[in-house]
């Protein structure tokens, strides 16, 4: 639904005969419908998903602390544990975009999210108020003896509450973004596409800002919460915040456009597939109208790369088409769109890849906890920073870099070069990377400062005690982390945004969700094995819960050297994958009023 006129030469009095055409719908109805939409609707959507994610990322820090005071775990199993929680809440995502665009819609997925986040922290904060709910009292490092490990049923109201809380971010996540822009999205239009990029953009990077300042909130507010009023309060308060998330997402309801549900996107791909297995003996056309498309489609024929999934929209003969240009049998014969949706996403998934391992590194939340922990955390003799607060400085070095880049480097570049400057997605993937590695190296630097000087002050056999050394020495590599965060994630969500067809947005912003439920995965099993190698033959784990005693530098540097790999891989898929930007062969571009054809560039082709 478009909310603005085409620009044209017409005069005045031609635009006011063509209002009140009488093919036109009655000036009240247009009225209406442009009522509906806009940038009114930005603060009730911004609003739900910043909402939902101070109630989630706000229990989220001291979660390692919860787990191994009140459920008596180890460091490895309480990371493990929190590992598997942000992979489904990665994952789901995926699972949400799916339904959103082929079942429910966005409106109705993000309304039952919302429901959803809102029972899982009710239930993680009844495991606070109802002592049953939890193991008899006992910490494991402090006693040092063997507690009481919690029963099933405790153990099954703690993981239902991850669970529903994952279900909720799944069904909200990825939709908020699409949803927002679909309220005043214009890439139908194809006049204003270097305009409709920058304001894309901008749009991406303010609404990243907005879920990062609530992430700051969460992990300063609600952490202090939970430090100094304890865990009733501080895991009740997400609760209330939860409750106005989903009351503020609803209230707008008669002012959000609400897009009906076309196609069942998994239905369609599996018809591409199946059709050109069906069609593996079929020559390939030498003619254009031998490929079966949507008129008034943008696409004329497909595109050469991954050739074979092309045989799914041959026209056999001309029996396979009605009169009206519809398929007879769509289980012979697919679109060109059909095939060149799925060849999107298979050819994005290399580059998609790649981010893993910068998801990776991100999601290594319990050893930076236990870091700050141990390290002199004052600012001043009565201001000290809470050890899962650190976090901060990755949100606040992302959010302004956020803003240095929108609103100083790039007018200033456009300034300098006399034309809009931008800086790629692609490219913004790869500095992201390297940032990755740079922090990961830094880390293992500080942590080996660290551990000397808390031997020397002899404290090997006390993970308890406080080393003389500020924390702040560990801000550095919490803002490279940011800075990775900024270029990767935010390059990562662009690029799916733009290459993936628009009947795929709540997919495409679901891409970056499913690579760091893959990151959480393989986090765990590599925070496993090397807990398993490193403690053979009586030796102390790297990651050992008395941080003193481990060897938590070697694992950072671990994680510095596959980033580098990982590097080196990202420039390999980067070159594969070629330009951006795919929009077909030929489309029919709108310029001062005149209608031409343009040529389009496709990855792997020339203009």
């Amino acid at each position: 639904m478009e909310l603005s006129t085409i620009n044209s030469p017409k005069t005045d009095q031609d635009h006011h005969d063509k209002l009140i055409s009488d093919d036109d719908p009655p000036l009240p109805t247009m009225q209406l419908q442009r009522s509906k939409g806009g940038f009114v609707t930005m603060p009730f959507i911004i609003a739900n998903e910043a909402l939902e994610r101070v109630a989630t990322f706000g229990v989220l820090p001291n979660m390692t602390f919860y787990l191994m005071k009140e459920y008596s775990m180890g460091v490895t199993t309480a990371q493990n544990l929190l590992f598997y929680w942000s992979s489904a809440t990665n994952f789901l995502p995926l699972i949400g975009a799916f339904i959103a665009d082929s079942y429910l819609g966005r409106f109705l997925t993000i309304g039952f999210g919302s429901i959803f986040s809102f029972l899982g922290t009710i239930v993680l904060w009844l495991t606070a108020m109802i002592p049953k709910a939890r193991p008899p009292p006992c910490d494991l490092l402090v006693s040092g003896q063997a507690c009481k490990s919690a029963t099933t049923a405790q153990y099954t109201i703690l993981i239902s509450s991850f669970m529903l809380m994952s279900i909720g971010a799944g069904g909200i996540r990825p939709c908020s973004l699409a949803f927002g822009a679909n309220q005043f999205d214009k890439r139908d239009n194809n006049n204003n596409t270097g305009n409709i990029k920058r304001v894309l953009e901008t749009y991406f990077n303010w609404y990243y800002a907005a879920v990062m300042i609530s992430v700051l909130i969460a992990m300063t507010g609600i952490v202090y919460l939970q430090d100094h009023m304890g865990w009733k309060i501080g895991f009740g308060v997400p609760v209330v915040i939860m409750f106005f998330s989903a009351f503020l997402f609803f209230l707008a309801t008669p002012l959000y456009i609400k897009e009906n549900v076309i196609n069942n996107l998994l239905a369609r791909f599996v018809q591409v597939i199946v059709v050109a297995y069906k069609n593996r003996k079929l020559a390939y056309p030498q003619q254009n109208s031998g490929y079966h498309y949507n008129k008034g489609s943008e696409f004329i024929m497909p595109t050469s790369k991954l050739r074979f999934l092309n045989k799914a929209c041959i026209i056999k003969s001309s029996e396979d088409v009605k009169q009206d240009g519809v398929a007879v049998d769509s289980w012979s014969l697919c679109t060109v769109e059909q095939v060149e949706e799925l060849k999107s996403l298979v050819r994005v998934m290399p580059l998609w890849s790649t981010g893993i391992m910068v998801s990776i590194n991100l999601s290594q939340s319990s050893f930076p906890l236990l870091q700050a922990k141990s390290m002199d955390r004052h600012i001043t003799k009565r201001v000290e920073i809470p050890a899962a607060s650190f976090g901060i400085f990755t949100v606040i070095a992302l959010t302004v870099w956020l803003v240095v880049y929108d609103r100083v480097i790039i007018p200033l570049g456009s300034r300098i070069r006399g034309k809009p400057f931008r800086i790629g997605t692609k490219e913004r993937m790869g500095i992201g990377i390297f940032f990755s590695c740079m922090a990961m190296l830094l880390s293992g630097i500080i942590e080996h400062i660290r551990r000397r000087k808390s031997i020397d002050q002899g404290l090997l056999n006390n993970p308890e005690g406080v080393v003389a050394m500020s924390a702040m020495w560990l801000v550095p590599q919490h803002c490279l982390n940011g800075i990775a965060e900024a270029f990767n994630a935010i390059g990562q969500i662009e690029f799916y945004y733009s290459e993936l067809p628009k009947s795929m947005s709540s997919i495409a912003t679901a891409m970056f969700g499913l690579g760091t439920a893959v990151a959480n995965l393989l986090a765990s099993v590599i925070l496993s094995n090397v807990d398993s190698i490193t403690k053979r033959e009586g030796k102390e784990s790297w990651v050992s819960s008395n941080i003193n005693r481990g060897h938590y530098e070697n694992y950072y540097w671990l994680l510095a050297i596959m980033t580098c790999f990982n590097l080196v891989y990202f420039m390999v898929c980067s070159w594969a994958y070629g330009p951006c930007v795919e929009s077909g062969s030929k489309k029919l571009v709108e310029e001062d009023g005149e209608m031409e054809l343009e040529n389009v560039s496709r990855p792997g082709s020339t203009t």
